[in-house]
């Protein structure tokens, strides 16, 4: 038997594999260990797309045939969804090209950019001239990840050249960089290149072009939505068939983008449509920037539809599999939903008062801080959040775990605190938070570059020595990574030019930078010289509110000329003497005051024994008398001044 399939490989062609398993079967029906026969079955189930059976086939074999087919076995793995155990098999594999690419691909579905990158840095240095334009095109996937996930400088990534313009894969890759970036005008040309040359390419076949296109166009649809061009969108909506859709990710994807494009305000209706797709298999699934804005849309659609209960139970539960504080998406957004959840479609400070005691549950979920703070500041109050965050912070500076410590200075976070800051004013506190953040990430291998030029400006605007010390650190780390960086050249020359750097090297680095002829090149110095010095525009709104209220007529009417107040003067006014200075004080309180002869002093509102008001009671007064009279401008103490009067006539 082993022989007549060893003459069968000799015959046979690339097309008829179902050929060879069944004889594999034979040879292995008399004789189960048939190492030949194994390699063939192992190799025709592979080729038929039959993986499962392909990996339960090596597995049940033992070792010695894992050993012997690794390649097959590691591809195998690969096709089936278990990346993991994939891309640790093919690593093992040394001097293997194929290896190398299953690995690269395992690294890449796993999101492990910077491993991805290392590995084709590897092939490339073996060059290969057919996988010349294959490795291009998949330089450009990684390079997209990398910024879809938040873990590439977006300027250290090359920029969509023309080379990029010449095949819709790489059209494509470089569109979704651009998306990445937030550039969508952009993204939105490089779509429309990549379905054109793709509609006319003549390597494809009908199919092939079909499935090609169809993720095309669901990202075109993406992009019209997120510009606002719902005309555009709807045409495309017409243009796009899901249900031909070879595999569920993209057509999961393309129902959720078609459900965002159409009309329905019934919020059941919507969440019924959207759950009529299956769900994604596991060896298909979803990069997690594609999965967790779909169970955004579906957590959306369960809150329009009032299923509050399940919301709070389903996000519990993934919001428990992490340990807090995390900034991992799933998490972040997960908390946000249970809080929206707990809040039962309440708004403002109802939603505040809903959403506290999970605080006091969860103080240091990250989700939950961003929530309230962001309610904080929608209700104006902004002492609050700027707390709130406050108080997050000094917990995880007081821990001593590094993964803490990293989310404590984390780039976002930093910059929604300072954000917070600039609502109440606080320079100072931004000057210190910044500080404080970029001597955390100067120590690390891969800072954050954004947040360390921040920095770096920030304390070049102080007046202290130390500050424009650590500026000029901040910007020598950061040449090291970014020498052609214009910002940060500049940088480097200003702190340096202070802080009393090399003439030379500033000179050479200075030299980098576009001369000021040219920056102001087309700038107009007489008009503005005649434009005076530019306004805000609340500035402007204000003055024009304040000359409207002064209008006194109305337009095209003439009105009386303003007459002018004079001051007013004392009639015996001297400018030689000297000013009173006592003279804003009543007379009976100035220094020079006497009272007037044949008046008692008691009698006069001041301190006397026979003074009733706040004091004993006198036993000789008459308390049965009736009161008499008030007089106008009577004393002090009510009827005393009546008293006064009476008393003289008697006399």
């Amino acid at each position: 038997m082993a022989s007549s399939l060893s003459l069968l490989l000799k015959k046979s062609s690339l097309d008829d594999h179902e050929q060879l398993l069944e004889a594999s079967n034979r040879a292995l029906k008399a004789s189960s260990s048939d190492s030949q026969a194994q390699h063939v079955k192992v190799v025709a189930l592979i080729k038929l797309d039959r993986y499962e059976e392909a990996v339960q086939f090596v597995q049940g074999a033992g070792k010695s045939l894992q050993n012997e087919v690794e390649l097959e076995y590691a591809y195998a793995l690969y096709k089936t969804g278990q990346l993991e155990e994939a891309a640790i098999l093919a690593s093992k594999i040394q001097g293997n090209r194929g290896a190398q690419h299953i690995e690269a691909q395992a690294s890449y579905r796993l999101e492990d950019c910077r491993r991805t990158a290392d590995i084709y840095k590897r092939i490339r240095g073996q060059p290969h001239d057919s996988e010349e334009f294959d490795l291009r095109v998949n330089q450009g996937a990684i390079d997209a990840q990398a910024q879809w996930l938040g873990l590439a400088d977006a300027s250290a990534i090359p920029r969509p050249s023309r080379q990029d313009l010449d095949a819709f894969e790489t059209a494509y890759n470089a569109a979704c960089g651009s998306i990445a970036r937030g550039e969508l005008a952009q993204a939105e040309m490089l779509l429309k290149r990549a379905k054109e040359l793709c509609k006319h390419s003549e390597d494809l076949s009908e199919q092939q072009k079909a499935d090609e296109l169809l993720p095309i166009s669901v990202q075109q649809l993406y992009v019209l939505l997120s510009l606002g061009k719902s005309t555009e969108a709807g045409a495309l909506v017409n243009e796009i068939n899901v249900a031909n859709a070879s595999d569920l990710s993209t057509r999961k994807i393309g129902e959720s983008n078609i459900l965002m494009a159409s009309s329905l305000d019934n919020p059941f209706a919507a969440h019924k449509a959207f759950n009529s797709v299956k769900e994604v298999p596991h060896d298909d699934r979803l990069f997690s920037y594609q999965s967790v804005p779909l169970e955004s849309n579906q957590t959306a659609l369960d809150l329009q539809s009032f299923k509050f209960d399940g919301i709070i139970s389903a996000t519990s539960k993934v919001i428990s599999k992490h340990r807090a504080p995390t900034l991992s998406s799933a998490a972040v957004l997960a908390s946000q939903f249970n809080a929206s959840a707990h809040a039962m479609t309440k708004t403002g400070k109802a939603a505040i008062k809903r959403i506290l005691p999970e605080l006091e549950k969860r103080p240091n979920d990250v989700g939950l801080i961003i929530t309230l703070a962001q309610l904080y500041v929608l209700v104006g109050n902004n002492t609050s959040a700027v707390e709130l965050v406050q108080t997050f912070f000094d917990r995880l500076e007081k821990s001593v775990a590094e993964n803490e410590q990293d989310i404590r200075f984390n780039p976002v976070l930093v910059s929604l605190f300072i954000s917070l800051l600039k609502t109440r004013g606080q320079q100072s506190q931004i000057k210190q938070e910044l500080a404080k953040a970029a001597g955390y990430w100067r120590s690390k291998p891969n800072p954050a570059t954004q947040l360390l030029t921040a920095a770096g400006i920030s304390l070049l605007e102080s007046q202290k020595e130390e500050d424009l010390k650590a500026a000029s650190e901040i910007f020598d780390k950061l040449r090291e990574q970014r020498p052609d960086d214009k910002a940060t050249v500049a940088g480097y020359v200003a702190s340096h030019a202070v802080t009393g750097g090399d003439s030379n090297t500033l000179q050479v680095e200075a030299g980098k930078l576009t001369a000021i002829s040219e920056l102001i090149r087309n700038i107009d110095v007489d008009g503005l010289e005649k434009g005076g010095i530019p306004q805000s525009s609340n500035a402007l709104a204000i003055a024009q509110l304040r000359r409207a209220k002064k209008r006194g007529a109305a337009d095209g009417t003439s009105s009386k000329a303003k007459r002018v107040r004079k001051s007013k003067l004392p009639k015996d006014y001297d400018a030689s003497k000297k000013v009173d200075p006592e003279r804003w004080l009543p007379m009976k309180d100035r220094s020079y005051y006497r009272a007037p002869k044949g008046k008692k002093k008691g009698k006069r509102g001041g301190g006397g024994d026979d003074k009733t008001q706040g004091g004993v009671v006198s036993e000789d007064l008459n308390i049965d008398a009736k009161p008499a009279t008030v007089v106008a401008g009577g004393g002090g103490g009510g009827g005393g001044g009546s008293k006064k009067k009476k008393g003289k006539g008697k006399k």
